[in-house]
């Protein structure tokens, strides 16, 4: 018998034309190159029998409404070339984020509230492939000094084959080299402050459910709440009265540029953040600030916008 190794796996992901339908990803199109991967191939719920019975004993369960879950992280990344969408634009796409293309210059990632789109993802675990479809999501974004900034997706999808299937071949070309985080390569601002950042968290807060009905299964997102969390170096009030500012609930921008050649940069901005309660801490002695995020939509669906350029 042969062993299976953790270490071995070949993932894809590719956008649903029609939701639910097997977009068929290959490992020369879509493969994802992953870390940190969790995935639970079999989610659902136990129906208890509870039969009334002349001895004691438990007589098993039904599992409902099976589906199943896939947690990982991507290394934040340009495409490549500007105007060009990343190798993992699938994932973003899944996760109620659509897709505006401008040719030559920078493909955007704005929230839409109605008509998400959904994926085919495909976990090939040694010989072993799990299919998740019509699959959608969530995302958070960890950019931290001297680590290599990544999105984590949570993804849910409806639950597909599972057979003994060849790990695919995959093309991983299309992913850029990650850069560090760090004074060369990023630039953050916030309130027009820009502060001295020593961690920036933030988290789209899709609320994903499982629907599973008579006639209709379905992962959709049925709300979203953007937040985050900054730790910055604490500053003098006449240079920028965070307690002020959170007291009066006054917005102001948020914008965070990781690279600086064409090709290689991610920009994730909100254009109207809410600062909760701050409070004080330190680092190697030095004061620091800690900043709760609220992203607030301004027109509608527009309070973050990821930006490949």
């Amino acid at each position: 018998m042969a062993r299976r190794y953790f270490k071995k796996l070949g993932a894809l992901a590719k956008t649903e034309a029609a939701y639910g339908v097997d977009a068929a990803p290959t490992g020369a199109a879509n493969a994802i190159q992953l870390s940190d991967v969790s995935v639970t191939p079999l989610e659902g719920d136990k129906v208890s029998r509870d039969l009334m019975l002349p001895y004691f004993g438990d007589q098993g369960f039904v599992l409902a409404a099976t589906y199943a879950k896939a947690e990982f992280s991507i290394e934040m990344a340009g495409a490549g070339a500007a105007g060009t969408a990343p190798a993992y634009a699938a994932l973003l796409r899944a996760c109620g984020l659509a897709e505006v293309v401008t040719a030559g210059v920078k493909v955007e990632y704005h929230p839409v509230s109605a008509a998400q789109e959904a994926a085919s993802l495909y976990f090939n675990m040694d010989g072993v492939n799990h299919v998740l479809l019509g699959a959608r999501g969530t995302l958070t974004m960890s950019i931290v000094p001297k680590q290599i900034p990544k999105f984590r997706f949570t993804m849910t999808g409806l639950l597909g084959p599972i057979a003994d299937t060849a790990l695919p071949t995959v093309d991983l070309s299309k992913y850029q080299k990650p850069l560090v985080c760090s004074k060369t390569d990023t630039v953050f601002s916030l309130h027009g402050l820009a502060a001295v950042m020593e961690s920036l968290n933030l988290d789209l807060g899709n609320t994903v459910v499982a629907r599973m009905l008579v006639n209709s299964e379905s992962i959709e997102i049925t709300d979203r709440k953007v937040s985050g969390t900054t730790v910055i170096e604490a500053v003098a009030l006449a240079v920028k009265d965070w307690f002020t500012i959170a007291r009066t609930s006054i917005v102001g921008a948020l914008s965070v540029t990781h690279g600086i050649a064409a090709g290689n940069i991610v920009e994730v901005v909100g254009q109207a953040v809410q600062i909760g309660t701050p409070t004080y801490g330190n680092t190697d002695g030095i004061t620091n600030t800690s900043l709760p995020l609220t992203l607030c939509p301004v027109t509608g669906d527009d309070e973050i916008v990821i930006r490949i350029r």
